[in-house]
């Protein structure tokens, strides 16, 4: 039986991205095809509409106009009132458009504004998806968390930004809190090794819950809910196939046909990769510390991670140390047994 498609319904703060454009990568011209293209790929696009003063935008209406495009006249004001007006008038369609027309399943709001964040919050209530769209620099951080996807419009196949660029930092994205590192955008959030972590972290999270085989759709899905700004393409792949292959390749997840065609399930190894590393490392402490004694399970982490700085069990999918070294032990990596004397567990080397 074939799945329904998603019906998307998109709003444009045209203004915002348009200048964002050009004022953070280097006099861009904004070009709507490459969100087209996006979208055409998630659902099936039935409501497009985009607001500004368009007398200021006189260039770019032809175009929004090809890809059937509702533009939305806003009168011309002074100052912030203009903003406002346009900002509101964009948030009550919305919402109207998501208690007339129930049907629609996705709302995708470009913009990168903070004051829209309690419009996604509000959709997101009324069990729409919400995919946001806007420019990394400008973009404030409290809103890529409020979606369910959000994409970076210089990272859309399509955009060619110009080779002579601004000097990064010349607009500034607006001052919020600093949200937690999973929160942050992805050229922030570390290198490849951080992103392996993520994935067997998640992939071991959906194994616990789910009690049976994992997709790598469902990996996907699973990893943009964690971070809402993922993509694979900040690391280098096209694909998330192509991402999830190459940790194939490095014997760190485990690729096997899924029920439809490409989408394969993953796993783990049954051998080898990052939870093998993270095993061996408890092995060559446990060993170096029961010469003669066995070694209590209490303090053990904190010994670990005087040879490798910034241990953690939950690198390797692990909700905790315990459990960490019970798989260790099920394994045959380390044994480990009860003391009543000692009140905690007693660890020596495996055979």
């Amino acid at each position: 039986m074939e799945t329904p498609e998603d019906r998307i319904a998109l709003f444009l703060d045209f203004e915002n991205l348009a200048i964002g454009a050009r004022e953070d990568l280097g006099g861009l011209v904004f070009d709507f095809k490459p969100i087209n293209d996006a979208l055409a790929e998630r659902g099936r696009v039935i409501s497009r509409r985009a607001y500004a003063d368009w007398t200021m935008f006189e260039s770019a209406r032809r175009g929004l106009t090809e890809h059937q495009v509702e533009l939305i006249e806003i009168p011309q004001k002074m100052g912030a009132t203009r903003k406002n007006a346009a900002d509101i008038k964009m948030a009550v369609d919305a919402i109207e458009l998501a208690f007339e027309r129930d049907y629609i399943t996705t709302f995708v709001v470009c913009t990168g504004d903070s004051d829209f964040t309690p419009l996604v919050h509000k959709l997101r209530e009324l069990n729409k998806r919400v995919i946001g769209i806007g420019l990394r620099a400008s973009t404030s951080r409290l809103l890529p968390p409020a979606c369910d996807e959000f994409l970076f419009y210089e990272s859309l196949e399509g955009v060619e930004i110009p080779s002579k660029q601004k000097r990064p930092g010349t607009r500034k994205p607006e001052t919020v809190p600093t949200l937690p590192p999973e929160q942050t955008a992805p050229e922030t959030r570390g290198d490849l090794a951080a992103l392996e972590r993520l994935i067997t972290q998640t992939l071991s999270g959906l194994q616990r819950s789910s009690g049976g085989v994992v997709l790598a759709s469902t990996l996907k899905r699973a990893m943009i809910r964690k971070d809402p700004t993922f993509s694979e393409a900040d690391y280098g792949f096209r694909a998330f196939g192509e991402l999830l292959r190459h940790l194939a390749d490095q014997h760190i997840v485990d690729l096997t046909e899924g029920p439809a065609r490409g989408d394969p399930e993953v796993g783990f190894p049954e051998t080898g990769g990052l939870e093998e590393a993270g095993f061996a490392m408890l092995r060559k402490v446990v060993a170096e510390e029961a010469k003669q004694d066995p070694v209590p399970l209490s303090g053990l982490k904190d010994r670990i991670r005087k040879t490798q700085a910034g241990f953690s069990e939950k690198d390797y999918g692990y909700r905790g140390f315990l459990q960490f070294t019970k798989a260790a032990a099920a394994r045959g990596v380390v044994t480990m047994t009860w003391s009543d004397e000692a009140e905690d567990y007693l660890l020596g080397v495996g055979d």
